[in-house]
């Protein structure tokens, strides 16, 4: 610390409210006191942003995310997490400051009375002044679908909110609200995370917009329901030789980095929720798969916070050296479970689900076994099928052997057939081809449309591949657009 942020400061007062514990932000010579409310969106990357709204410094941010510090109240925030990129989720935050109690001199005093806090290395600063006041955050979310634009319903959304009567926006009227309105914000649910003692916990708009009006009731006379929110503290060795020092703080750098790893484990559960959603019904064996992929993931992420858990103290107090969490950091790309190879795994599946989203004329069979009847309803039956299905798809077996501790053959995969541009072009061919087709011959009796997750030894590595049923019988397995005896627009 350098002298200059060591020194008392004096400032003219110039009639503006000062007073005994009051709060002064040097930076832009400004009072901080009162209350304030404000809007914010957020999307990728939110844990980031929840830490600037709470203004939650870097060391901390690093002791929750590897889980060894426990919140409440208004910090349940941080615990708020989107399930589907197809949410349109909007955030309301209040938060009033009431007052500053100092610790006085004979209270510190009795702190060095307790010989074995600094005997024992039990503690590293005290507390000196906490900021009292409350804060809350209504978190607003509704699905979209497919013809909606999430970012317009979010602007719409939020000008909702800043329509209402007790909360202020330059240059707008309050807007009165028809049935029209209404319906629109009746489909936005809310979850409240905030400081307050409530009898109901709001679950609608129109309940969350009563509560945001009546919190500084809430907050009793005087403040006197306020909460802690923000604490400074003196290093004890300030106060005694021999007291636990902290001896290092992880590097802003490395902060972002794990922040940036354990993200994107939340952003692959998102993914995986979608796709999950997405594929549920039409092949409930892929949903499975990746239902077993988000549960692998979820153990690398707590794998990942255990090591970060373990080290940090000791690394705060000397122990260790920083590149002791470089290094798991390091082992975390380098792995051949990656998050950027899980991200090319997920981005396999998404493909796979997309294309079975747009085969709008095609019936899609959940089951393989429903495939033999289905053949036999048409004299000519062409079936899309998705070939590389099934619990022991190479990468998440060795994937689970990993996390478990061992190994598959000795080694694990060097390289992954769904990883391929080659194989990913050749389902994008198949797949424009039966779709133009279908279309085209959709209205021909003679001629029936399927897709079907089916494994095909023969085929896996390709990824798909087209089955021509004549009459029940399979002519061909292996349909190719080049294909002079099977070209099914000469059908």
């Amino acid at each position: 610390m350098d002298g200059e942020s060591c020194r008392a400061v004096e400032v003219a007062e110039l009639g503006r409210p000062f007073g005994l514990g009051i709060l002064y932000d040097c930076r832009t010579d400004l009072l901080v006191t009162g209350k304030n409310s404000e809007l914010s969106t957020l999307g990728h990357g939110a844990t980031i942003k929840k830490f600037s709204v709470l203004d939650v410094s870097g060391s901390l941010q690093l002791s929750f995310l590897s889980g060894m510090v426990e919140v409440g109240g208004s910090g349940n925030y941080l615990k708020d997490k989107e399930t589907s990129k197809n949410q349109a989720r909007v955030t309301l935050t209040y938060l009033a400051n009431t007052k500053v109690q100092e610790l006085s001199i004979k209270h510190l005093n009795e702190v060095l009375n307790h010989s074995e806090v600094f005997e024992q290395g039990l503690a590293t600063p005290v507390v000196t002044a906490i900021l009292f006041g409350a804060q809350a955050f209504f978190v607003f979310d509704r699905q979209v679908s497919e013809d909606e634009n999430i970012e317009d319903i979010k602007g719409d959304f939020q000008l909702s909110i800043k329509s209402k009567d007790k909360i202020s926006v330059d240059g707008e009227a309050s807007v009165r609200k028809n049935d029209t309105d209404r319906k629109f914000e009746n489909k936005f649910s809310c979850t409240f995370y905030g400081d307050f003692m409530l009898q109901k916990t709001p679950l609608t708009f129109q309940e969350a917009m009563q509560l945001y009006q009546n919190l500084p009731e809430l907050l009793g006379p005087n403040g006197g329901n306020a909460v802690p929110l923000k604490v400074w503290m003196m290093p004890l060795s300030i106060l005694h030789p021999s007291a636990a020092k902290l001896a290092h703080q992880v590097s802003a750098a490395l902060v972002q980095e794990a922040q940036r790893v354990l993200e994107d484990f939340n952003q692959l559960e998102v993914r995986c929720n979608d796709a999950i959603k997405a594929t549920a019904e039409k092949f409930p064996q892929n949903s499975q798969i990746l239902k077993h992929f988000k549960d692998m993931c979820s153990d690398l992420k707590l794998e990942l916070q255990q090591d970060l858990a373990k080290m940090l103290p000791l690394i705060r107090g000397g122990a260790e050296e920083e590149a002791v969490l470089a290094d798991i950091l390091k082992k975390r790309h380098s792995s051949p479970f990656s998050n950027k190879r899980l991200n090319q795994w997920m981005e396999f599946k998404e493909f796979k689900a997309l294309i079975s989203v747009i085969m709008k004329n095609a019936k899609i069979l959940p089951f393989p076994d429903q495939l033999y009847e289905e053949s036999l309803s048409a004299e000519h039956v062409f079936c899309f099928v998705f070939t590389s299905v099934g619990d022991d798809e190479p990468f998440l077996s060795a994937l689970g052997k990993h996390i478990k501790g061992t190994k598959a053959d000795g080694a694990y995969p060097e390289k992954d057939h769904w990883l391929t541009t080659e194989i990913e072009d050749k389902m994008k061919r198949n797949a424009k081809y039966f779709i133009d087709f279908a279309e085209c011959r959709k209205e021909e009796k003679k001629m029936k449309f399927l897709a079907v997750a089916l494994k095909d030894d023969e085929y896996s590595k390709e990824g798909s591949t087209i089955y021509h049923y004549i009459n029940g019988i399979c002519e061909n397995k292996c349909y190719r657009e080049d294909s002079d005896q099977y070209n099914l627009f000469s059908l």
